[in-house]
């Protein structure tokens, strides 16, 4: 099953999700209405490889937080995940058993040609 893990009141996920391809055959999951689960965050380790990949350091409570100015370890980055929707870089999508993580233009041109 394909799937896309975003957040509703994002732009960018917006944006990203209008100009997907049409005839896509995605489970859409907005992590703020129904939070991730440590199962969703297992399968989506078991495709990256590591927590790490998948936090965002973007997020304002990564800063708020003083987490920059701390050594986290992959059990931290699983902690924050589940914790705080926030902290899932996102968009992420699971195609066809490939994970795709993040906005980036090159990461979203991928995600175009999975689905194509």
């Amino acid at each position: 099953m394909n799937k896309i893990y975003y957040l509703a009141s994002c732009d960018t996920c917006r944006k990203i999700i209008k100009a997907l391809p049409k005839g896509h055959d995605l489970v859409f999951h907005d992590i703020k209405q129904d939070p991730i689960n440590e199962e969703q965050l297992d399968e989506m380790y078991q495709l990256s490889g590591s927590y790490e990949a998948l936090f965002s350091k973007k997020a304002q409570l990564y800063k708020s937080l003083g987490l920059k100015d701390k050594a986290l370890t992959e059990a931290d980055f699983k902690k924050y995940i589940l914790e705080h929707y926030t902290f899932l870089s996102r968009p992420v999508f699971i195609i066809k058993g490939a994970i795709y993580i993040g906005n980036s233009q090159q990461n979203i041109l991928q995600v175009h040609k999975a689905l194509s």
